[in-house]
């Protein structure tokens, strides 16, 4: 919320500097996020009177204008302004005075000077050229009574401040200038001005005929018909002032003043065209199939969610968030109906964001509006109607006041002992009672309790805790103790067979992968197509339509920044992403941690697409494939050594798929994504993904002493001849289910080969055999080996192969 200090200190001025105030009510949680000059600094720049308008000699679009700025002497001031004309009065810069810096920094000094010939003594100045504006249409017109002479700061007013509060959602009360004049006063003990609104006098009898038909949506209503209006007067320069500097442009009169009223008091309210409502009004909850176009022009349809105001014809009024455009005022009403009603925030919060926009009325409701001063505000809004817009045959009707249902303020009772277990430094009764009393909270007290009853503009305090977080913001948030935990920290300590997730995100790293985060909101196709997920987790409020579920996978949103990337023609992309999904689970139960009927693991997931190195001279460029993913797999995976075997994923290519299995238990999948997708998705080149459950990869081995063997390793080939469906895998588990009797230390496979068909090339994959050559490394730590125990281990792993994959030795 925006505000001018001066407006905030016609409240409340307590003697403090506007760095001081601004400190004062952070401290107090109204965090004052930005605190703006209203205008640059300039000096020597007064208010001045064109006497005389004359072309120039020398140039079409150039007057002489002799300018009378009060000394008793008139200036003569070249000036090329449209608008440079007999009688009004403008900003005069004199000879020596600095207008605000330009682009460069430096402020701009006004000297005498002579433009086609004829000397100028000064400057007149737009508002753009004063940087009050971004309007460079011509001079900034100033009232006419405005003293010849008079500095323009002091004219203007420009010596304040724009404050800017953060406010938490608890503070609706704050939220206009009032509120926060009522606790600076609070703060501070300075005198806070109460406005007081004398009823305006009624000489019409007319009314308009409310009903609220949803109690539970309108809790009080008030309004009234003021006739004969000149709808078309200007806003008084000091309330376009004071809305500038709150943010708000000036629209029209009846416009202005209701939202004067709302940035003054924190009461938004609507005027409508009397002579466009058809009969009678219905406060009520929309229906079906209604529709209604708003004052942004916006058209709309409501359901039996949604609060209207309606009348015989058709719904006129979103309630408490925007009036429609069908009994909106225009230059040519006469006649209004203003209303300032009571909307219970449940019943408004979260409806404008189903429209796609938010209003300062909608934005105040949902948090809390005062019930008890409806009519209070209702003849504040009338009086300054009557004031701007009204003519000597204006009538003002009575107000017609519903009270439907309202708020019932429950006593909350404080306990001075528990205040001060949670704010953490010794208090007394009689400080908690001034604290509360500053506020305005009307309490009773007994022996080491203080009982209040909340006034009607404060939906904040509930419970105990509520009272608490007040004596806590009157006491200082800055005055509280440094008081240091009594409970002993004992730091957790990482079991040794376990490594952190910043330690698997280095080692992607160290792979030339980037990490990525991305939301847990995805889009439902992605659920569908990518995870083969039927009923993903849906979102009551999703923040956007194409996020409106819980992600069960973390592939698709890898999938959305490979997109991005190809788009922007990054040529090679490496990203990972550690992550959270969302699963339904009815075993899980409620806890601090958890969530009934919903797991909630941690992932790893990558993605790997364009070529395996960056740019090199050294060898020929290679695009990434299933075999460069799945090696970083299992060196991220080390010194574990992980089975990958034949599988299918929802999105993955069906013949280039793993499921990845540690220790006997699976743990994820890596494969190409499926080609029906990478069409689907328009992906311009065929990426390579993996996703892992984060625990298993977080799992090492515990480091053990190993002594270096002091005797010679001995190497021995074998090339066996086996089924052409015999993976890598289940060969190596046959070897070293061998009994070499310990000899055995390492083997790798260093060939594949297909023997030839008679006068035929090798014959591809598919065919009934293939020969695969291993090498063996036979060492023992204690003996140099013989030759008859390098053959035995050598005839072993080969009889061993023989039955149990029906290998043969090729010779």
């Amino acid at each position: 919320m925006q505000f001018p200090e001066s407006w905030l200190r016609s409240f409340c001025n307590p003697a403090l500097t506007t760095e001081q105030l601004a400190h004062t009510l952070t401290m107090a949680g109204l965090e004052v996020e930005e605190l703006k000059p209203v205008a640059p600094a300039f000096r020597k720049i007064v208010v001045g009177e064109i006497c005389q308008a004359e072309q120039h000699p020398n140039a079409d679009r150039l007057r002489v204008c002799k300018v009378d700025v009060g000394s008793g002497t008139l200036l003569d001031i070249v000036c090329g302004a449209p608008n440079a004309r007999v009688g009004i009065r403008v900003p005069c810069a004199l000879v020596g005075a600095e207008l605000p810096p330009g682009e460069d920094g430096k402020p701009f000094t006004i000297k005498v000077g002579k433009l086609r010939g004829v000397e100028s003594q000064g400057m007149l100045c737009s508002a753009k050229e004063l940087q009050l504006a971004d309007d460079h249409g011509g001079l900034l017109e100033l009232a006419a009574d405005a003293p010849l002479g008079e500095d323009i700061r002091s004219h203007l007013q420009l010596d304040d401040t724009l404050f800017t509060l953060k406010l938490t959602p608890n503070l609706a009360h704050c939220l206009s200038v009032y509120g926060v004049a009522r606790e600076v006063s609070a703060l501070t003990g300075a005198p806070l001005l109460q406005p007081e609104f004398s009823p305006v006098p009624v000489n019409n009898a007319e009314t308009v005929k409310v009903t609220i038909s949803a109690p539970d949506l309108c809790g009080r209503f008030s309004g009234r018909i003021v006739r004969n209006l000149n709808t078309q007067a200007k806003t008084p320069p000091w309330m376009v002032d004071r809305l500038a500097r709150c943010g708000q442009r000036s629209i029209s009169a009846l416009v202005d003043i209701s939202n004067y009223v709302m940035f003054e008091l924190g009461r938004p309210s609507h005027i409508f065209d009397l002579d466009k409502i058809h009969g009678d009004l219905d406060v009520r909850w929309g229906r079906a199939g209604e529709h209604i176009k708003l004052l942004n022009g916006t058209t709309v349809e409501v359901d039996a969610q949604v609060g209207v105001i309606a009348d015989a014809v058709q719904v006129e009024s979103l309630a408490g968030i925007m009036g429609g455009d069908a009994t909106s005022v225009t230059d040519t009403t006469q006649h209004v109906y203003v209303e300032a009603a009571f909307w219970w925030p449940k019943s408004i919060a979260g409806r404008s964001r189903r429209f796609n926009f938010s209003t300062d009325a909608g934005h105040r409701f949902e948090r809390g509006v005062d019930p008890a001063t409806t009519v209070a505000h209702l003849e504040r809004i009338t009086q300054l109607i009557i004031d701007i817009c009204g003519t000597p045959s204006t009538a003002c009707g009575p107000i017609s006041d519903q009270q439907a249902q309202m708020p019932s303020q429950a006593p909350v009772a404080m306990r001075i002992k528990r205040a001060e277990k949670i704010i953490g430094m010794p208090l007394t009764q009689a400080q908690c009672a001034d604290a509360l009393e500053r506020l305005g909270l009307d309490l009773v007290q007994s022996e080491g309790i203080l009982t209040v009853v909340p006034p009607s503009f404060r939906f904040d305090i509930q419970i105990e805790e509520d009272l608490i977080e007040e004596v806590a913001r009157m006491v200082g948030y800055d005055n509280l103790p440094h008081t240091p935990p009594l409970a002993p920290i004992t730091a957790k300590i990482r079991s040794e067979s376990e490594r952190s997730a910043f330690t698997v995100r280095r080692a992607l790293a160290q792979l030339g992968y980037q990490e990525t985060i991305n939301f847990s909101f995805v889009e439902e196709r992605w659920e569908h197509e990518l995870a083969g997920n039927p009923q993903p987790i849906q979102l009551l409020n999703p923040i956007a339509s194409q996020m409106s579920v819980m992600r069960s996978s973390l592939i698709g949103s890898l999938l959305q920044v490979l997109k991005f990337n190809q788009a922007r023609k990054a040529p090679r992309v490496r990203i990972f992403e550690v992550g959270r999904v969302f699963l339904r689970d009815d075993a899980v139960q409620n806890s601090d941690t958890t969530v009934q009927g919903v797991n909630q693991p941690m992932r790893i997931a990558g993605l790997a697409c364009g070529s395996v190195d960056t740019l090199q001279w050294g060898r020929k460029e290679q695009a990434v494939d299933f075999f460069d993913v799945k090696g970083e797999i299992e060196t991220l995976l080390a010194p574990f050594k992980a089975e990958f075997l034949p599988a299918s994923h929802p999105s993955m290519h069906p013949g280039r798929c793993a499921q990845v299995v540690l220790h006997g238990q699976a743990i994820g999948y890596v494969g190409e994504l499926h080609p029906q997708w990478r069409q689907a998705y328009d992906i311009s080149q065929t990426p390579i993904l993996f996703e892992l459950d984060l625990d298993p990869v977080l799992s090492r081995a515990v480091p053990s002493f190993k002594p270096v063997a002091k005797f010679q390793a001995v190497q021995r080939d074998i090339a066996v001849v086996v089924d052409d469906h015999i993976s890598h895998s289940a060969l190596m588990k046959a070897i070293w289910e061998a009994p070499t009797l310990g000899i055995l230390q390492d083997a790798q496979l260093f060939d594949v080969y297909r023997p030839k068909a008679a006068g035929k090339e090798p014959t591809v994959a598919g065919t009934t055999d293939r020969s695969l050559a291993v090498r063996l490394t036979l060492n023992l730590s204690d003996a140099t080996l013989t030759e008859t125990q390098i053959e035995s281990t050598v005839k072993a792993v080969i009889d061993h192969l023989e039955k149990t994959l029906g290998a043969r030795q090729r010779v």
